[in-house]
């Protein structure tokens, strides 16, 4: 939803709500019709250490031989952030 900056001044309470309802919900807000902000749910933010963590259990499991090397270092966002990474 893309609103101005004075719709969103006089709707804001209105707006909270929603976002707070709907996390996958979010409002653009223009000046001029151009988007300068963005009004989201907060993210949750990972564990501490949790990517570390993640590589400790990696470097764990390439110590063992399996006959297929992995190629960490080409992959390092893949192997934080995907699927089952740490980092979710």
């Amino acid at each position: 939803m893309k609103l101005s900056i004075s719709e969103a001044r006089k709707r804001l309470p209105a707006l909270v709500r929603r976002v707070r309802r709907d996390a996958g919900a979010r409002v653009e807000i223009t000046v001029h019709n151009e988007v300068v902000a963005e009004l989201r749910a907060v993210q949750p933010e990972p564990a501490p250490g949790a990517a570390a963590q993640s590589l400790l259990r990696l470097m764990k499991k390439m110590s063992k031989p399996r006959g297929r090397k992995l190629l960490i270092s080409s992959h390092v966002k893949t192997h934080l952030y995907g699927p089952r990474g740490a980092i979710r």
